[in-house]
């Protein structure tokens, strides 16, 4: 599948800048990449994140995050994060352990199944490692707010989960241990809790838009979490498990910009993408389906977010209630808004890749170029190289410089395999007649151009 375009979009003010090392040589970075693929690999995304060197698992189902893994994940988190903070949500940090006790409070603490990983502290208490955090936030706001006043009230938070899945598979698209964004909203009632859910379906779509891939929200199942309105954000993907039957017109939408304002109405915006039939194998509807004929598209996708509104579900029982303004105490409505930060890793790299390797998007990828010395023993070769690899590092640019003594075979190959946006290829041959190669992974297309051309066009 063909790489998409970069997007451009205007950061939003409180954003914080992901602080990684911009440039890193080869001979001293981590990247154990590997020439033949695992058995154990059985999809795309595992099969290049295990040979990229971006992954190793633990145990089944859990990973560690090797260097060039770690980059691509902190990039999707910080998108993640700044279309949160952007939509008005407001970043915390809950715990991994919870107390089994907030979960008997909603019922959910034997109903949740094998799923949930169950231990026991020192003194004997019920502990568990939290699937999700609907039960802990609820818990955190029924104690610190009372009034109507301090509604509406949106908070998130970016942390592991752990699910003890009974078939761990395709690495990190459906492991135990997990990154996940989830935020909740508070609410005084029906109109504000989907006023709410409405500013989380447009983040959604510009979260994804960002990363370069195309999402579809459908209609969806609550689950385990309850409620009554849902929708799954699936994205595009040849390798995806899940069948998708959409009009045509719902892949040419484009998600709202950067100046969407988020304290207007957007229920248009939610219209325009909901009003568009789209549903999967076991929802669709075969009348439905005739009466769009030919405007009717089947394409398969990977679900990478999950929204919720599920009313008094929780702070019902769990006693979550504010004073409205005529003195009642009532249970706050809440919803709650999931994506799968580590997943969307695995799901970028299944709709972006070709026979070589990985195809990064311009706003995820690990590093900008991969400069690449072909004769790493050849002074001229290493001063030209040691050159650009200083301008580009002054200029910002995310440089990745295979300065290895190995042939170039192996550095075009491993360069492929990590997918890197742009190749600046440095050899003897061409550094006598004053030029270097530039290839844009992506198309393939390559330039033969002079050392200042390339560096005016990797910095542009």
């Amino acid at each position: 599948m063909d790489n998409a375009p970069g997007i451009s979009y205007i950061r939003p003010a409180r954003a914080r800048p992901v602080m990684m090392s911009n440039a890193m040589r080869l001979s001293e970075y981590f990247l154990p990449t590997l020439k033949e693929t695992p058995a154990e690999a059985q999809i795309v995304s595992h099969r290049l994140m295990l040979r990229a060197g971006m992954i190793r698992q633990s145990s089944a189902g859990i990973y560690s995050w090797l260097p060039l893994g770690f980059r691509v994940l902190k990039k999707i988190e910080q998108i993640v994060r700044e279309e949160q903070d952007a939509a008005g949500c407001q970043e915390m940090l809950m715990p991994t352990i919870q107390p089994a006790d907030l979960w008997r409070e909603s019922a959910r603490y034997d109903d949740y199944g094998p799923e949930m990983l169950r231990i026991k502290d020192r003194h004997q208490r019920d502990m568990l490692y939290g699937p999700t955090n609907e039960e802990q936030i609820t818990d955190i706001f029924r104690t610190a707010v009372r009034s109507y006043r301090d509604l509406p009230k949106l908070l998130y938070h970016i942390q592991w989960k752990f699910r003890d899945e009974v078939r761990p598979r395709f690495g990190v698209m459906r492991g135990r241990e997990f990154l996940m964004k989830d935020s909740y909203s508070f609410d005084l009632d029906f109109e504000g809790a989907k006023r709410s859910y409405n500013k989380m379906f447009v983040a959604y779509l510009r979260t994804f838009e960002r990363l370069g891939l195309k999402a579809i929200p459908m209609v969806a199942e609550s689950g385990p979490i309850g409620g009554d309105m849902s929708h799954e954000f699936i994205i595009l993907a040849d390798t995806g498990e899940t069948q998708v039957f959409c009009h045509r017109d719902v892949l040419e939408f484009e998600a709202p910009g950067a100046a969407t304002d988020y304290d207007g109405d957007l229920q248009p915006i939610v219209d325009k993408w909901t009003s568009i039939y789209t549903a999967t194998d076991d929802k669709h509807d075969a009348r439905k389906e005739k009466a769009l004929g030919d405007a009717l598209v089947t394409a398969r996708g990977i679900e990478v977010g999950h929204i919720f509104y599920f009313g008094d579900k929780y702070s019902k029982p769990m006693n979550a209630v504010v004073t409205d303004a005529d003195g009642r105490e009532v249970a706050v409505h809440m919803g709650s808004y999931g994506i799968g930060v580590s997943r969307l890793v695995g799901a970028i790299i299944e709709a972006f890749h070709d026979d070589a390797g990985i195809l990064w998007p311009d706003s995820v990828a690990p590093f900008h170029v991969g400069l690449l010395n072909l004769k790493a023993d050849d002074s001229g070769c290493a001063a030209a190289c040691d050159g650009l690899y200083g301008r580009l590092r002054e200029n910002g640019v995310a440089v990745l410089y295979d300065d290895r003594a190995e042939r170039a075979g192996v550095k075009f190959a491993d360069m492929d395999l990590i997918g890197l946006p742009w190749q600046l290829v440095v050899g003897p041959r061409g550094l006598k007649d004053g030029i270097v190669e530039l290839k844009h992974r992506g198309t393939g297309e390559r330039q033969e151009v002079s050392a200042e051309s390339a560096l005016a066009r990797l910095t542009a």
